[in-house]
């Protein structure tokens, strides 16, 4: 029975004028760093931790949720304006909010980059609120083969929305798998591919291989277009018209089942520990183009593919909070740095932490409705700013982009050696798109892979030989199903569309 006094309690810890400056500062600096690509709300929250020390735990944890929330709405700003992720969980924006700009429209695709963030951030906290225990429980109930299948099943939506191609984008899964299992083998810590270099114990630098393929060779594509004559980079109408440049309701309410799906999809994401959220933004993008009456019109500026996008990639921020609370496991990279800081302040996250700390964790439940709030406010004022940005000369902001992508790598990997991969990447990306393969379904490949393989490995213990064993897990035989029937129904609709174009051709032809 929750006691009410404990609830009000910690509300009333959480709203006053001390913890909501502090949240405020976090969403603000969340923003900035997620706006600047290579630096990102992780390295902000990992280097913020030690100036937490003075504060009590409330504040602390209050700060750092908001640093998470306003960098995963900045992240989208430049992936919107520039076709440069601030954050990897921005990458699957890029697909459409990039040509939504490239039409004139980027306030109205920020705006609904930002709106479609916070819908999404407040369905997945209220879902912590609410039944965050019992979620946790149904989380917990999947094991290693069940990830495993849930992956396989990812993979292979992914792999047949993204690209034009099946068998390129299974080949570019397989690559970005490859490159992950650079570094110490997650089952047996011995070293693989690292070629003496100790930096790479850890495995190719994030940050440095998504830049490397996503933003590094957009940036010398524009600047190799660039001849001599001073433009913008991105031509924005001055006689731009009023509903270019805003979201109205009609809009906002066409895309509430797309935003309802992306929530959805990305807080049960998130309540799985390892799962993030780029993961559930490219899958929720995926089935958002598979389920639409017009699929042909993603990837060339379509409103719902931002709103998809972005409420799944924020949903998986709040619903990571789920098992971190209620079991002590943390869901993510930004989880795990608020239980270091939980833990550092005495509290120590589990299944008696509601029992134990009750006001804190309801503080923390009202610092969270704050910061989203504070994230919509503070969003509105900066996407003014950012979108007359991109309005200076091309020749200004992309090598500015280029300098703090290499600036970011070098202060989040420590060394050179993460600007020089940054760079390797950045060739590789290029061969891969001149020849058709795609690097975002590489980096996808690349993020899960040593989820991938190490649930691979743990199936392949657990089951001894005997495939017979996975009758006795119908979840992961309901994910190979689904996974099969998708790669299947990719089949059949890459033979259907090399038809119709072979008829259209002929069509051509006769009629010639």
């Amino acid at each position: 029975m929750i006691d009410v006094n404990i609830v009000l309690a910690g509300f009333a810890d959480a709203f006053t004028l001390y913890t909501m400056l502090f949240v405020l500062f976090g969403v603000v600096l969340g923003q900035l760093v997620g706006a600047l690509p290579g630096t990102g709300p992780v390295m902000a929250m990992a280097i913020a931790i030690p100036f937490t020390f003075t504060l009590n735990p409330l504040t602390a944890i209050a700060f750092l949720v908001g640093v998470n929330k306003g960098g995963l709405v900045g992240g989208a700003i430049p992936a919107i304006l520039i076709n440069t992720p601030g954050t990897p969980d921005a990458a699957a924006t890029t697909l459409d909010g990039f040509p939504m700009t490239q039409k004139g429209k980027p306030e109205k695709a920020t705006k609904m980059a930002l709106y479609s963030s916070i819908s999404g951030d407040a369905f997945s906290d209220i879902v912590l609120f609410t039944v965050s225990p019992l979620i946790a429980a149904v989380a917990l109930t999947m094991g290693p083969r069940e990830i495993f299948a849930l992956m396989v099943f990812a993979f292979s939506v992914i792999a047949g929305l993204v690209g034009d191609s099946m068998a390129k984008g299974i080949a570019s899964a397989a690559l970005g798998l490859f490159c992950a299992t650079v570094g110490l083998d997650p089952e047996n810590s011995s070293p693989r591919f690292i070629f003496g270099f100790f930096e790479l114990y850890e495995g190719l630098p994030l940050v440095a291989v998504a830049l490397g393929m996503l933003a590094v060779p957009e940036i010398f594509r524009r600047l190799s277009q660039i001849r001599g004559t001073i433009s913008s980079a991105v031509e924005v109408p001055k006689t731009q018209k009023k509903e270019d440049r805003r979201v109205s309701w009609a809009e906002y309410w066409a895309c509430r089942y797309t935003i309802l799906r992306g929530s959805v999809i990305g807080t049960i994401m998130g309540a799985i520990p390892g799962l993030d959220s780029s993961a559930a933004a490219f899958m929720t993008y995926a089935t958002t183009k598979q389920t639409s009456k017009d699929p042909d019109s993603f990837g060339k500026g379509n409103i719902h593919g931002i709103a998809a996008t972005e409420s799944a990639n924020i949903s998986v921020s709040g619903a990571n909070l789920i098992p971190m609370l209620t079991l002590g496991i943390p869901g993510n990279i930004a989880a795990a740095l608020i239980i270091t800081a939980l833990m550092i302040h005495g509290v120590q996250p589990g299944p008696l932490l509601f029992r134990e700390q009750g006001q804190l964790i309801y503080g923390l439940f009202g610092a969270l409705m704050m910061a989203n709030v504070l994230n919509l406010l503070s969003g509105l004022l900066g996407l003014r700013i950012w979108s007359r940005v991109i309005r200076s000369p091309e020749s200004f902001i992309f090598p500015a982009a280029l300098l703090l992508c290499m600036v970011g790598v070098f202060m989040a990997t420590g060394g050179l050696l993460g600007v020089v991969i940054m760079f390797i990447f950045a060739f590789i990306s290029y061969f891969m798109n001149a020849f058709g393969y795609s690097a975002i379904v590489f980096v996808i490949g690349f993020f899960l892979g040593e989820r991938f393989e190490l649930t691979l490995s743990q199936s392949l213990n657990l089951i001894d030989g005997d495939p017979t064993v996975l009758m006795y897990h119908p979840v992961a035989l309901v994910f190979f199903a689904m996974a099969i029937s998708s790669v299947y129904w990719f089949i059949i609709r890459t033979a259907k569309k090399k038809s119709n174009r072979r008829e259209q051709k002929n069509k051509t032809l006769k009629g010639a």
